[in-house]
């Protein structure tokens, strides 16, 4: 059952979701979305006004087009809530990022670091890290400086879940600022889902990513100013060497680049990726509650959808609906 809209029966005493980036009067229409029987509103029944609210809110992710002549339906509270809160950290921190650059406070406190005596001329052209710790800081605090460009080459090609958890905020950082970022992966990335599924979302976001099957040495430069390099390329535990001497930058710089012209682009589609009526299927998959809602969205037969559902999640080997979508989305699948 659709409920038909008017502004002039706004209640907005309950509005809560203001914090999160939401007016009033999207609330609003959200919460009559949930209102209705079915969570979905048809176009007919938006009155003057309301589309605008009603893409914004599909803007946000909280409320999906489809069905009942191109009507908004609501995402569940749940999900919509969670969704909010992403973006709405996102924004955030992209703003602090941008206030804590302009203030030098950084350089400020790395000042503290190297004692009131210290100069450039202190600071030796190699630095030997020694450790995974003191590494990964190194990397943070020189992707954090970045202003142009970082380089990437990962000889192994399969990247552990450990390390992509700790790779994702200063990768999203770099390619949130606008920067250039090209990564070289060693050939066995292919065969490895989870090491896939992050590289396509980075590409998804702006990252230039190519596939190596030629050895590759393992670095990483930023700005063509400061190279990290391992102590020992068989032991990267050990530590990393930090150079800021132009000639040997320019020279991991031009290895780089052969490297790079030799390899091939990252293939951002699989054998067995879905059609674009299946890729419909997942994406209504991840927001409708029923297969009867879902159905509708697509409009197709509840039979029909139930098979495709069915084949999709014999393919990606999920045991559920749930665990379908969330596979599909891990593979880039949507």
């Amino acid at each position: 059952m659709s409920e038909t809209i008017h502004p002039d029966q706004e209640d907005t005493a309950g509005a809560c979701l203001g914090i999160l980036g939401v007016s009033a009067a999207e609330e609003a229409l959200y919460r009559r979305l949930l209102r209705s029987g079915n969570g979905c509103v048809s176009a007919t029944c938006l009155v003057s006004g309301e589309e605008v609210l009603a893409d914004r809110l599909v803007e946000l992710g909280v409320a999906v087009r489809g069905g009942l002549a191109g009507g908004v339906r609501a995402v569940g509270p749940a999900r919509a809530v969670d969704q909010l809160i992403d973006d709405r950290l996102r924004r955030l921190r992209g703003e602090l990022e941008a206030a804590i650059a302009a203030t030098g406070v950084v350089e400020s406190l790395i000042s503290e670091m190297a004692g009131s005596h210290s100069s450039p001329v202190d600071v030796p052209p190699v630095q030997q890290l020694k450790g995974t710790a003191a590494v990964r800081e190194a990397i943070d605090e020189l992707t954090f400086f970045a202003r142009s460009e970082n380089l990437t080459v990962n000889p192994i090609g399969v990247l552990t879940p450990e390390s992509i958890e700790a790779s994702r905020p200063m990768d999203l950082r770099v390619l949130r600022r606008g920067l250039r970022m090209r990564t070289l992966m060693a050939a066995p990335a292919l065969d490895d889902p989870a090491t896939m599924a992050y590289l396509r979302e980075l590409a998804a976001k702006g990252a230039e990513i190519r596939i190596s099957y030629q050895p590759l040495e393992r670095m990483i430069i930023c700005d063509r100013s400061a190279a990290l390099t391992p102590i020992d390329p068989s032991r990267t535990a050990r530590g990393a060497l930090l150079t800021r001497e132009t000639g040997l930058v320019a020279t991991l710089v031009a290895l780089f680049e052969r490297m790079w012209v030799s390899a091939q682009e990252l293939p951002l589609e699989d054998e067995d990726a879905p059609s674009e009526t299946e890729c419909s299927v997942l994406k209504v998959l991840y927001t409708a509650d029923k297969d009867e809602s879902g159905a509708r969205d697509l409009g197709m037969s509840v039979r029909t959808y139930r098979k495709y559902v069915a084949s999709l999640m014999d393919r990606l080997g999920a045991s559920n609906r749930f665990q379908a979508a969330l596979l599909a989305r891990e593979r880039g699948w949507i």
